[in-house]
């Protein structure tokens, strides 16, 4: 872990790749989930509706938790 000096503002260390948006399409259920709702999207990873960026019929889903993918480690050998 790295120390942050008092003073420092601690997202200058972010990843600037971290960040991907990406526009997609869902099942029309998805389009009226709460704010804060967790869903898994197979084969990619969980997310969790946005509480602050979705609206209504256009939530907004932040990747918490990604797959692991046994077969693209497979494909490589």
């Amino acid at each position: 872990m790295k120390h942050i000096p008092e003073g420092s503002d601690w997202r200058t260390l972010l990843n600037p790749a971290s960040l991907q948006a990406i526009r997609g399409k869902v099942e029309p259920a998805l389009l009226a989930v709460a704010p804060g709702t967790r869903v898994q999207f197979e084969r990619i990873g969980y997310f969790c509706t946005d509480t602050k960026d979705s609206q209504s019929g256009q939530p907004v889903f932040n990747r918490t938790v990604t797959l692991k993918d046994s077969w693209a480690k497979a494909a490589k050998a």
